[in-house]
């Protein structure tokens, strides 16, 4: 293992302190310019590479934010954090990205090492029902910000978009082809809101038109695409079928069209799909799938842009917005009659 060099080696090699290193190092004043050209000279020839961590703890500033999602390989994830570094790159931040994988515990863990990783903020999805890990972060005085699957708190700014109002134009969508008897995939826990919210969006589009709310017709599971299968399997032992799926998520939506397709069920004739996030793969199956756009790259933008904002603001005053985006209703052939 290469031995990292230090000021202090750098010190033993011109014979001076170490503290005269690191004042060259950091063009005090009070160092002689020939003293500083001397250590900084010295400082290339040797490699020498500041501490981060240790600048950061000296300036309160390490121009680092961390980012937490549940995963990062889906397009949706994926797109958002290109959209974050998009618009923090050019203000000299980097990000870190953590994965929480849906698992409270790790992603906890994930706040704990940020915080003590000393970032300048946290932009988080997360998966969490409850909120005393954030509370930490807001004691510890580091920006946070909710995007796509927040909390509400108060003083904390959020980036999601209407999951209400997704969920209720892609049922009424499925009104309008005619369809009935609508289940719904759940791909979360109802206490996480973009779940509970795109739900209640399905629940009011069916009141609204006068058809009755099934609770047998709603598969809590997760977003996986061999759930999806096994979703349609339980919704396929029920008396009274289904004739419309309406899936929270495009994996599982996907699961639910092979496991269709596998007992010969006509795509939309018998049972229309939709789904929501509009991943690539639902534009390029032979079965292209209807979905829900929530343009994650404007997302991950806006959320960069609110901090930017925060930044940009007296440190006594603290910034408190709930930015929602409007969804976009995508009808390819799953659901077009």
């Amino acid at each position: 293992m290469i031995k990292k060099v230090t000021i202090y080696d750098i010190a033993k090699v011109l014979n001076v302190t170490a503290a005269t290193v690191s004042r060259a190092l950091n063009n005090n004043k009070n160092i002689s310019e020939a003293t500083k050209k001397l250590v900084l000279e010295t400082a290339e020839k040797m490699n020498y590479e500041p501490n981060k961590l240790a600048l950061a703890l000296k300036s309160g500033k390490s121009n680092n934010i961390g980012v937490i999602v549940p995963r990062i390989n889906t397009n949706f994830f994926g797109s958002i954090i290109r959209g974050i570094e998009d618009e923090l790159n050019p203000s000299g931040y980097h990000i870190i990205i953590c994965q929480s994988h849906n698992d409270e515990t790790k992603e906890i863990n994930n706040i704990e090492s940020l915080i003590n990783s000393q970032v300048d903020a946290i932009f988080i999805s997360t998966s969490s029902k409850h909120s005393e890990q954030f509370e930490k972060i807001l004691k510890k005085n580091i920006p946070l910000i909710f995007f796509d699957r927040k909390k509400t708190m108060d003083g904390v700014s959020s980036v999601t978009i209407d999951d209400f109002a997704g969920g209720y134009m892609a049922t009424k969508h499925l009104i309008d082809q005619g369809c009935r008897k609508i289940a719904h995939l759940a791909s979360g826990d109802f206490k996480i809101e973009i779940f509970h919210d795109r739900h209640e969006g399905y629940k009011q589009a069916l009141i609204d038109h006068g058809i009755d709310y099934r609770e047998d017709y709603v598969i809590h599971t997760t977003s996986k695409i061999a759930e999806g299968k096994i979703a349609v399997a339980q919704l396929f032992e029920l008396d009274e079928k289904p004739d419309a799926i309406f899936s929270s998520s495009d994996f599982l939506a996907l699961g639910a069209i092979q496991e269709l397709k596998a007992r010969n069920i006509k795509i939309p004739e018998e049972v229309a799909v939709i789904g929501f996030a509009n991943e690539p793969f639902t534009n390029f199956e032979e079965l292209s799938i209807s979905t829900i756009d929530q343009f994650p790259v404007e997302m991950g933008q806006m959320t960069a842009r609110v901090f930017l904002e925060q930044m940009a603001t007296s440190q006594n005053i603290k910034i408190d917005k709930k930015v929602v985006m409007e969804p976009k209703l995508i009808i390819r052939k799953s659901s077009k009659k």
